[in-house]
């Protein structure tokens, strides 16, 4: 109908995802990282997202040689709880350090609660599974760490639907260099506020408050 003309304010441009072309793709190779836990060693019990605590986390890139900067998203898979920092550098030890930055904030004992696992795929800036698993402190077991199956993004389904927000305030080919803390974190709030019709309009942030409240201190 919007090809045809038929409403005349609104053109493809305006849609916020388009139609799928189904294209036959060449089959890629990849080896997936040495070390690490694959997720076909998560428990079962993950999958059925009533447990909380177990997070899905990707990067959302720039354009190519555009954007030094990155995104680091992460998505608790119960509540959709979305954490979106900048990335100084695409790498695996800024990985790292916002995962610190995190467990600083919150404390170790609090860390362990909310980040019970995360599941990541097999990008170069998730190779340094000890890094991300361990505490900055002692080193001790922070959270446990899953690899997807190499191509297999369905398999961070939630991430990938949140990367889909973030891509309406920020498409694909623009640069990340020149966006502010204060600019993510509006765009945070906005996706964390947002009512969603799984959870009969709660929002996110509504759910994982929820959850919070079950600390005990």
């Amino acid at each position: 109908y919007i090809k045809k003309g038929i409403f005349l304010n609104i053109t493809m441009e305006d849609l916020p995802e388009k139609k799928k072309q189904h294209k036959k793709k060449k089959v890629k190779v990849q080896k997936r990282v040495q070390e690490g836990d694959s997720i076909s060693q998560r428990p079962e019990h993950i999958d059925f997202r009533e447990e909380f605590g177990h997070w899905e986390m990707d990067t959302v890139v720039g354009g190519q040689r555009k954007s030094k900067k990155s995104l680091l998203v992460l998505t608790e898979r119960k509540t959709r709880k979305e954490l979106i920092h900048i990335l100084s550098e695409h790498t695996m030890s800024a990985v790292v350090r916002v995962l610190d930055q995190i467990e600083r904030k919150v404390g170790e004992k609090t860390f362990r609660y909310i980040f019970k696992s995360i599941t990541v795929d097999n990008g170069t800036e998730f190779s340094d599974w000890k890094g991300m698993k361990s505490s900055r402190r002692n080193k001790k077991d922070r959270t446990q760490i899953f690899y997807c199956h190499p191509y297999s993004s369905w398999e961070r389904g939630s991430n990938e639907n949140q990367n889909k927000l973030v891509r309406r305030w920020y498409p694909k080919g623009g640069s990340f260099d020149k966006v502010t803390k204060r600019e993510i974190k509006y765009m945070e709030n906005w996706i964390n506020d947002y009512p969603r019709k799984i959870f009969n309009y709660s929002s996110a942030n509504e759910l994982f408050q929820k959850e919070l409240s079950k600390i005990k201190t």
